[in-house]
């Protein structure tokens, strides 16, 4: 069920937000050279795959976990896409093709060695990763693993329809800061 509902906000996501898309894709590459930004992740069942979000960062910046980054790689366009959490619109095609869910925990990079501990030790590699989940309404980061890991367990445990739409809105809403840059 949740799946299905994947597809179809992640489709009607990506076709009503195309105008939007494109000019933020414009405005990046004036912005930076390289609008999008791919990396890969640990995916569903420790699988690798290439997350694509609008580029926030200059391009030269050390790919590492946000909350490692250096805050003055961030550019003023890229501070106001991480603010209005439009940088993860792309992230919509991830959905679609099916690596991710729209909700779900937030997908690690695979030098984050003890997150992957902590979330292989509560079964969290069983589900998609997310855009949004319950840690990420209430500004838990990757900077706190074993917390962050517990979390969204928990998050997983007891994810209803109702908990679903329930994130979905309060991310669309504001809720959360998403990850902290040092």
């Amino acid at each position: 069920m949740l799946r299905a509902l994947d597809v179809l906000f992640s489709a009607l996501g990506l076709l009503v937000a195309l105008p939007l898309l494109l000019l933020l894709f414009v405005l990046g590459l004036l912005d930076t050279g390289s609008p999008l930004f791919r990396q890969v992740r640990v995916g569903r069942y420790q699988q690798p795959f290439t997350l694509v979000k609008f580029r926030t960062m200059r391009p030269d910046t050390a790919s590492v976990a946000t909350h490692l980054a250096d805050a003055s790689a961030v550019t003023p366009f890229g501070s106001f896409l991480r603010r209005t959490k439009l940088d993860e619109l792309p992230q919509l095609w991830n959905v679609l093709k099916g690596e991710m869910s729209l909700v779900g925990p937030r997908p690690c990079l695979f030098s984050q060695r003890e997150l992957i501990a902590e979330r292989a030790a509560r079964g969290v590699f069983e589900a998609r990763p997310g855009i949004t989940g319950l840690a990420q309404v209430n500004g838990i980061d990757m900077s706190t693993p074993v917390m962050l890991a517990e979390t969204d367990a928990d998050m997983l445990a007891s994810l209803t329809l109702s908990a679903y739409v329930r994130y979905l809105v309060l991310t669309v809403l504001g809720k959360g800061a998403g990850d902290r840059i040092r």
